[in-house]
């Protein structure tokens, strides 16, 4: 099936949209926020249940990290 052609559409919009307010809009405005991004992270369901808010989570991670760059001391 092939698609419509933009031109050939209804014009669809509501008339409560105010065009003449979109106007002035800034294009890249949020871009370098956007880029620098978040770290969003979906828990799987067998583990979600141990860590009820972001804080546990991360004081878990730091937890590892500080595990995984310890240096290991030898007994002599």
């Amino acid at each position: 099936m092939k698609k419509a052609n933009n031109r050939e559409r209804e014009d669809d919009m509501r008339p409560a949209y105010d065009l003449v307010k979109l106007k002035g809009g800034v294009r890249g405005k949020y871009a370098k926020q956007f880029r620098q991004g978040t770290n969003l992270v979906l828990l799987s369901p067998d583990v979600a249940p141990y860590f009820p808010d972001e804080s546990s989570v991360n004081t878990a991670l730091r937890s590892l990290v500080e595990i995984a760059t310890a240096e290991v001391r030898h007994a002599h």
